[in-house]
């Protein structure tokens, strides 16, 4: 099992996007990243966990931020990291985070209602 972290912003659709991931695979933990608009407004199940942060804070503080938030939660080896919703500073500032934690990442997206993996790398032994 793996953890979730995924953004959880402004975007027209996108929130309907990591709902479907939060219910398309089986999670140990899953955190959202989210600003007050996502805290008032998106209604999570038993097992998610809002992370509120004000998004107008420069990545470098955001990503601190979010860094001291997960810092005492058992993530594990790896995390799983959607970014369907969300902008690049957003995003940023959540790769940083989890980078600067030591875990790896999965990068996770829905792809007709079913959560697939981006590969990260496509490595080949053959000659």
């Amino acid at each position: 099992m793996t953890v979730l972290l995924a953004c959880l912003s402004t975007g027209k659709g996108t929130w309907n996007c990591v709902r479907g991931i939060i219910n398309g695979a089986s999670w140990d933990k899953v955190f959202l990243i989210t600003n007050n608009f996502g805290k008032e407004n998106f209604k999570p199940q038993e097992n998610v966990k809002l992370l509120v942060f004000d998004f107008s804070k420069p990545p470098h503080i955001l990503s601190d931020e979010i860094v001291a938030a997960l810092h005492n939660e058992s993530l594990g080896a790896e995390v799983a990291i959607n970014m369907s919703s969300g902008a690049g500073d957003e995003h940023m500032a959540l790769l940083s985070a989890v980078l600067k934690l030591g875990v790896g990442i999965r990068l996770v997206f829905l792809k007709n209602n079913n959560v697939e993996e981006l590969k990260l790398f496509n490595f080949s032994f053959d000659n």
